[in-house]
C-alpha cells in the first residue's frame, strides 16, 4: 500500500533531482532518518535504489537533449565503480552496517560537506577557470586522472551514506571542467554516472536484505512523475537559486543529523 508521506518526500526529492541533478542522498537520506525514524543501514539501502530508478527516468528525458558527455561519465565510472562494489561487499555483504554505529554521524558530515561545496561552486569554478586559462596544458593533463580520483570520492561516499553522487558530483566536475560544463550538461552528466554507481552499491544492500520494498514504492510513487517534471523545467531556467536554497536547508539538516 502506498504510503502518501513517503510519496510527498519522494515527490519533493524527485524534483530537486531533475531541476539541479542534486538532492538524492543528500536530502531524502536525512528525510528517512529524522522524520521517519528509519534505521540508518534501511535508509541507505533503500534511498540507493530510489535514486537510481528515478535518475533512470531523468536520464531520459536528459538525453534528448543530447547533454550527456560520454566521455567524462567513463572516467567516473573508472573510480566510482570498482571502489563502490569493494565497499558495498566489505561492509553490507559482509553484514558490518548495523555494527556501523558511526552511520549516521557519517551521513550528516557528508550532507554538510555537500552544503559547503554547493555554496562555494561558484568561487571554484571561478578559480577553475583561472586555472584553465592560464596553464590549459597541464590542466588538460590532470584531467583524466582527477576524474578518475573523483570518481572513486564518490563511490565511497555513495556506497557508504547514499550522499554525494549528485551534489559533491556537481562541484568536482565543475572544478574539473569549468570550460565544457555548463548546466545543462552537468546535470544531465551527473545523473548519467550515478545510475550504475547507485545499482553497483544497492545491489550490495539487497542482497543483505535491506531495502525496504513497500518504502521505496511509496518513494517511487511520487519521485517518477516529479523528477520528470523537474527534468523537462530545467532547460527552461538557472537552478542556481534553488541550489542555494537546497545548500541552506542541507546545513541544517546536517546539523540536526550530527546532534
Amino acid at each position: 500500500m502506498i504510503d502518501g508521506a513517503y510519496s510527498a518526500a519522494g515527490a519533493l526529492t524527485g524534483l530537486l533531482v531533475g531541476l539541479t541533478g542534486v538532492g538524492g542522498g543528500s536530502l531524502m537520506t536525512p528525510i528517512l532518518l529524522l522524520f521517519f525514524g528509519v534505521p540508518p543501514a534501511t535508509a541507505v539501502a533503500t534511498d540507493l535504489w530510489f535514486a537510481a530508478l528515478t535518475k533512470m527516468v531523468g536520464a531520459r528525458v536528459h538525453s534528448y537533449g543530447g547533454q550527456i558527455d560520454w566521455q567524462v561519465v567513463r572516467r567516473l565510472w573508472a573510480g566510482s565503480l570498482p571502489v563502490a562494489i569493494v565497499v558495498v561487499t566489505v561492509v553490507a555483504l559482509g553484514n558490518n552496517v548495523g555494527k556501523l554505529d558511526w552511520l549516521t554521524k557519517a551521513i550528516g558530515v557528508g550532507v554538510l560537506i555537500t552544503a559547503a561545496g554547493l555554496l562555494l561552486a561558484p568561487r571554484l569554478l571561478a578559480k577553475a577557470r583561472e586555472r584553465r586559462l592560464h596553464d590549459p596544458v597541464h590542466f588538460h593533463k590532470l584531467q583524466p586522472p582527477l576524474t578518475v580520483a573523483a570518481g572513486a570520492t564518490l563511490g565511497l561516499c555513495v556506497a557508504l551514506t547514499s550522499v554525494g553522487a549528485g551534489a559533491l558530483g556537481n562541484v568536482m566536475l565543475l572544478f574539473l571542467y569549468p570550460l565544457r560544463m555548463t548546466p545543462h550538461r552537468l546535470v544531465a552528466t551527473d545523473i548519467v554516472h550515478a545510475i550504475p554507481l547507485t545499482l553497483a552499491a544497492g545491489t550490495g544492500y539487497l542482497i543483505a536484505g535491506m531495502v525496504d520494498f513497500r518504502m521505496l514504492a511509496s518513494m517511487l510513487a511520487g519521485g517518477i512523475p516529479a523528477i520528470i517534471v523537474g527534468s523537462l523545467l530545467a532547460r527552461k531556467f538557472s537552478s542556481r537559486w534553488l541550489q542555494v536554497v537546497l545548500a541552506l536547508v542541507l546545513v541544517a539538516v546536517g546539523v540536526k543529523t550530527l546532534l
